[in-house]
Order: structure tokens, then C-alpha cells, then sequence
């Protein structure tokens, strides 16, 4: 929803406790909507930029290792600068809580309008298992404020789950150790609009197979078949963590794709379908472990999942492949999958073990074909006699799946890119596709964890019809942002 804005630009300071951050923070109240194309969901302050959410889950605040913190650049018709900023923690002013070591505030996030008031709202849940999930509220001044949702700190993932146009939000409490056997895990579904004061429309259990076990229901379609239908609510049994929203069998409702423990050291990817009365069904969905994205790889009108390689926890000595699960009208299916490496016709470089390809994943249309390009980081990749220095790759969408064709990898040594590659940088540890300028093109964002003894740093790379360019490539870490530095791993996650 676009709204007039004045052209100043409001200075909002954030002075957190010593020790902990420190720092101005420039949020526009001021560029007019017409001035930018952003995506809505990707823009905090309605100004038509999309903003970029760096999360730093290591970061040390008020003197507590591993508190952990987001940053939040504001996109500009130059993109983003990290001058112009929010920085958000335990303790910031406003942000319920206070900084706790070991929180890794940040671990999680996910974003959507939440209140319905037209401006897009961040959900930062933590790593720590007995953490919660706060939520920052959009406004035409920027991110501002806190509410926060006590027991729920594990994925908190947004989206219309049951198609009444406002945006719903699922939450997953942390589980503090699994053993042998599936053990049951709080959750819940907030169906939108959720006030301030965190009170939702409605609420549900959504991982009670109760409200959506069985062959199909009046509200969708039946299962193709036995065999999916019992594989699929039988593969949903917790703990579980949320990875990605999207609407995979194109009823107008969004499906959440999740990472699911089935027991005796047993994990599996799995997809609850929307429904009017929050899920009505679950299912399949490909991969493991590892990265997860959505988005419409084919332009069919139907978002498709892709899964990568991820961070080398043992899958690439099973499947080293990204894969595509194409969605359609009775969603996901094992016979409607594409995988493929680096050998994929026209890929630049060579598949080789280690490279972690698709250790992070992000899928959007950047050329404006209405298909969406697939961004996959390869932190593994050697070069230059330096190992594990890392790329990136930017793969082509086409009616039938990624094609090789056209593919782009780029490095930290190549031409125009900001820094030098080094050994271990494990460059493409996480990305994010987002018009940062506003000029109708997806802008891509990718980190290096590793970078500064893991205090870790963003690069931006400009969007257009041919895909990315490292010209006017940009780079930022946390002595960029006035942000700690120690081991704060910035850029992982990137949204």
C-alpha cells in the first residue's frame, strides 16, 4: 500500500547499554513511493525500496557473547548504505528483553504486514531453544518498536496460510533435544491481522494432524494417490523448523515448507498445504538438510521449491544436486523434480566434492521475464590455489526449469567485486534476492560469515534484464554499520 512521504529524512538514534551496540541509525521517512518498485513485502518503511535484513546471530552485545543482532539497511535509488540503518537487539530501546548470551537473536527471520497497516513488519526468532520471537513494526519512519511472543523463538514463519488476504504468522517453540524417537513441539498459528499488543484474530495448533490428517477434504483437492497421502502426514511428526513460505499447488493459499525429525536420526523436508481453516494437509517436499527457497522457476503462475547441497552436514554424500520440486494444482511430487550440479550444460565451472553447492538459495525473477532466476551459493568452491574461497551463481528460469545457458559466477576476485578472495572465506553463505534501488529489478545480496575472523560481511550486486553485474557492486561489515564485530557472523540468514 503506497502512502505520500515528505522528503526528509528523520535521524532515529538507538542507544543500546555499554558494551553493547552503539549507534545512529538513518531510517527514511522521506523518499516518495513513486521513487522505487520494491516488492511491498520487502519494504519496511513504504518508501518503494526494498530493505535488506542482515542477521548477525554471534554478535556480542551488552558484554554477551553470542546475544546476537540484525541489521537493517534501507534500500535507496542507490540501494542500501549502511549509514542508513536500524540495528535491533535485546538491547535495543523498545525491543523487549535484554541481550542474553547464547540467544543468537537473529538466527531466524521472516517478515510480512502483519497489522495490516500497510507497512512490512520483521519476526526475529533466536537460536536458543528456550528464546522467543519478537516482532518489529514497519512504518513510514522505519522499523520501530517490539512485541514480543514468549515460548515461540524457533522459525517464526509469515504468510497467508488460509487466503483471507491478511498475513498469518506460524510459530514453532524451541525442543531441546530429539533422541530416538519424534517427541511433540509446541506450535501455533496467528491468523492475521495481529494487533501490537500481539493479540492475533484467531489462533490454532497447526501441527495437530487432527485439523488436517487424511485422503483430502472438502477444501482441496484428494491425493493423487495412498502412497503420497500416507507418506506425507506420516513424514510430519516433530520436531520441526520452519524454512520457507509460498504457494506450491496454486489455490491462492500459502503452503510452508519445514525441515521434520522422523526419529532414529532421520530428517526429511515436508509441506503443509493452506487451507481456509489454516492447513488442510500435508505432504512431500524435496531435500534434507541444507537450504530451502521458493519461487516460480517455470512462470507457470505455481511457486516451485528448490533445494540445495546446504552446509555440508553429511547430504552431499548422498545427493550433491540442487533439486527442483515443480509445484502444480495437487502440489508437490516426487515425479516432477529436476537435479542437477555444476555439470549442468552451460554452468560455469566444475562440479567437484566439498563445493556445498546451493549453500544458500534465493529465487525471484530478477530479469523480468516473469521467471524467477535461482541464486545459489557455492562457499566450498576452490580457486586460485585458495580452498573453500566461495562464489556464487545465478542460474536462468526457464519454462522447464533452471537452464544453464546465460548462468553467472562470480567471486570476491572477480572484476569489480569489493574485497580480495581468501581461504576459508566461504563466500555464499547466505543470500537474498530484493530491489534495494527500486528500479524494477531484483538486487542480489550475498554474505561471507567467514569474512574478518568470522565477523562477517554483505556484497550487493545490481539487478537488470540480463541478470547481475558486479559493477557498482557493494560491500559492508559490521565496522561499516558501527555494529560489534567479534565472531558476529553478519549475513546468515540474509531476507
Amino acid at each position: 500500500m503506497s502512502r505520500a512521504r515528505s522528503t526528509r529524512i528523520a535521524l532515529l538514534s538507538a542507544v543500546l547499554v555499554a558494551g553493547g551496540l552503539s549507534a545512529v541509525s538513518l531510517a527514511p521517512t522521506a523518499v516518495a513511493a513513486t521513487g522505487g518498485k520494491a516488492a511491498p513485502a520487502d519494504d519496511f518503511n513504504g518508501d518503494g525500496y526494498a530493505d535488506l535484513v542482515s542477521a548477525a546471530p554471534g554478535g556480542t552485545v551488552s558484554a554477551k557473547a553470542q546475544a546476537g543482532y540484525v541489521a537493517v539497511t534501507y534500500g535507496s535509488a542507490d540501494g542500501v548504505d549502511p549509514a542508513r540503518k536500524k540495528l535491533i537487539s535485546r538491547s535495543t530501546t523498545g525491543i523487549p528483553g535484554s541481550a542474553t548470551a547464547k540467544q543468537k537473536f537473529g538466527t531466524y527471520v521472516t517478515k510480512g504486514d502483519l497489522d495490516g497497516d500497510g507497512y512490512t513488519d520483521l519476526v526475529i526468532g533466536s537460536g536458543d531453544a528456550t528464546g522467543s520471537s519478537v516482532i518489529v513494526w514497519g512504518s513510514a519512519s522505519g522499523l520501530t518498536g517490539g512485541t514480543d511472543l514468549p515460548g515461540y523463538g524457533r522459525a517464526p514463519q509469515a504468510g497467508d496460510f488460509d487466503g483471507d488476504g491478511t498475513t498469518d504468522l506460524a510459530l514453532f517453540a524451541g525442543v531441546g533435544s530429539y533422541g530416538d524417537d519424534p517427541i511433540a513441539q509446541e506450535t501455533a498459528l496467528w491468523k492475521g491481522p495481529i494487533s501490537r499488543a500481539g493479540k492475533p484474530a484467531s489462533t490454532g495448533d497447526f501441527m495437530d494432524r487432527s485439523t488436517w490428517w487424511g485422503y483430502g477434504d472438502a477444501d482441496g483437492p484428494a491425493c493423487a494417490d495412498t502412497d503420497e497421502c500416507v507418506d506425507g502426514p506420516h513424514s510430519i511428526s516433530g520436531p520441526a523448523t520452519g524454512k520457507a513460505v509460498g504457494d506450491v499447488n496454486g489455490d491462492g493459499r500459502d503452503d510452508i515448507a519445514f525441515l521434520n525429525y522422523d526419529g532414529d536420526g532421520m530428517w526429511a523436508n515436508s509441506v503443509l498445504y493452506g487451507g481456509a481453516a489454516g492447513f488442510k494437509r500435508g505432504g512431500w517436499a524435496p531435500g534434507v538438510r541444507g537450504s530451502l527457497a521458493v519461487g516460480d522457476v517455470n512462470g507457470d503462475g505455481i511457486d516451485d521449491v528448490v533445494t540445495g547441497d546446504g552446509d555440508g552436514d553429511g547430504m552431499e554424500e548422498n545427493d550433491p544436486q540442487v533439486q527442483i520440486a515443480f509445484g502444480a494444482e495437487d502440489g508437490l511430487s516426487k515425479d516432477r523434480v529436476q537435479s542437477f550440479d555444476q555439470s549442468l550444460p552451460g554452468f560455469y565451472g566444475a562440479q567437484e566434492n566439498g563445493d556445498h553447492l546451493g549453500s544458500c538459495i534465493a529465487v525471484a525473477d530478477v530479469t523480468g521475464d516473469g521467471r524467477a532466476e535461482v541464486a545459489l551459493g557455492i562457499s566450498g568452491e576452490d580457486f586460485g590455489g585458495k580452498t573453500d574461497a566461495g562464489s556464487f551463481a545465478l542460474l536462468q528460469g526457464t519454462a522447464t526449469g533452471v537452464t544453464g545457458t546465460g548462468s553467472q559466477v562470480l567471486n570476491q576476485n572477480s572484476a569489480d567485486v569489493p574485497g580480495v578472495a581468501e581461504t576459508g572465506d566461504a563466500f555464499g553463505a547466505g543470500c537474498a534476492l530484493a530491489d534495494l534501488n527500486g528500479d524494477g529489478h531484483r538486487d542480489l545480496a550475498v554474505s561471507s560469515t567467514a569474512e574478518n575472523a568470522s565477523s562477517g560481511a554483505v556484497w550487493t550486486f545490481p539487478g537488470g534484464a540480463q541478470g547481475v553485474t558486479a559493477a557498482g557492486s557493494t560491500a559492508f561489515n559490521p565496522k561499516d554499520l558501527a555494529a560489534p564485530e567479534t565472531k558476529a557472523l553478519l549475513g546468515n540468514p540474509l531476507r
